[in-house]
């Protein structure tokens, strides 16, 4: 059974713990799976369309750790390391961690408390792993036309926490399939660049603009320089050209990284944040995303 959130422009549906998400990869709290505006627009989507296809992401979720997961280094084979927003998982053998692989796993225990029609907590307990431990408190509120989601992460352990955060904003309008009619619009022309070029094809960047020529049949991805979201009205925008419909992100966030991922049917642009908390020690910040329904173009 989901949580939701309502208002008179807002409705937003929160997937209960286990019932939609049981990898190892997103934080299974507060994972947002639908949001509607004035009763009839719909702004997330699956990362695949492909029933058992991709890594079961949907809609608005966070990740802690894509690159580099807390403590595996120094994790022999069997042992315990702890990935934020999911649980203690095993390293079963020498390779390398990676994001998309299945880990066994111990779930961490979260509590969940709807504090009104408007705003719901879901707060992770610490489990102690080799001296990390850590809780996360996630408060998801609605108010207007924007939905924000605020993160703290207090460090209960002996051993420093260094990780970072970022949202998979899984985002399609109403069905409306990617290409031409959208337009991505950042603060600045930013630097664009990707290891694979051929990620690139069928993009277009004008200035501060990205849009498409053309629905992509493969996955798309480029990277950019990060930079200050607390100097920028707004981290990215998001519009569906026809029908004047947006999705706007305007955290004010310490940028450590940025990237935009999609495919035919979803466009994720990805915000970083670096996590650094010593022990006895706490960091939070928020992410604030504003729908609307604009005048065409």
């Amino acid at each position: 059974m989901a949580y939701h959130l309502k208002n008179d422009q807002l409705s937003v549906e929160i997937a209960e713990l286990g019932e939609v998400y049981r990898g190892t990869r997103f934080d299974g709290s507060g994972l947002i799976t639908g949001v509607e505006l004035n009763g009839r627009h719909q702004f997330c989507v699956p990362e695949s369309l492909t029933p058992g296809a991709g890594t079961g992401g949907i809609g608005l979720c966070s990740e802690f750790g894509i690159k580099e997961a807390i403590g595996y280094e120094e994790t022999r084979a069997g042992e315990l390391f702890p990935k934020l927003g999911v649980g203690l998982l095993t390293r079963p053998d020498e390779a390398e961690y990676r994001f998309y692989r299945e880990y066994a796993c111990r779930r961490f225990e979260t509590e969940v408390e709807q504090k009104s029609a408007q705003q719901i907590c879901f707060t992770t307990q610490p489990a102690k792993c080799r001296g990390y431990a850590v809780r996360v408190q996630k408060d998801i509120e609605i108010s207007g036309n924007t939905l924000s989601v605020a993160y703290t992460v207090e460090n209960t352990g002996s051993r420093v926490i260094s990780t970072d955060e970022y949202s998979h904003n899984f985002l399609g309008v109403d069905g409306y399939a990617v290409g031409p009619d959208y337009v991505l619009k950042l603060p600045f022309a930013p630097e664009i660049w990707s290891d694979d070029p051929s990620t690139l094809e069928g993009l277009v960047f004008e200035g501060a603009n990205v849009a498409w020529e053309r629905r992509p049949e493969k996955d798309f991805y480029f990277r950019m320089d990060p930079f200050d979201g607390r100097e920028t009205p707004w981290l990215w925008e998001l519009r569906h050209r026809p029908s004047g419909l947006t999705v706007r992100e305007r955290s004010k966030l310490p940028l450590s990284s940025a990237a935009v991922w999609g495919h035919g049917h979803v466009i994720s642009p990805e915000m970083f944040v670096t996590v650094h908390v010593a022990p006895g020690e706490r960091q939070s910040w928020t992410r604030i995303y504003e729908f609307s329904e604009c005048n065409a173009e």
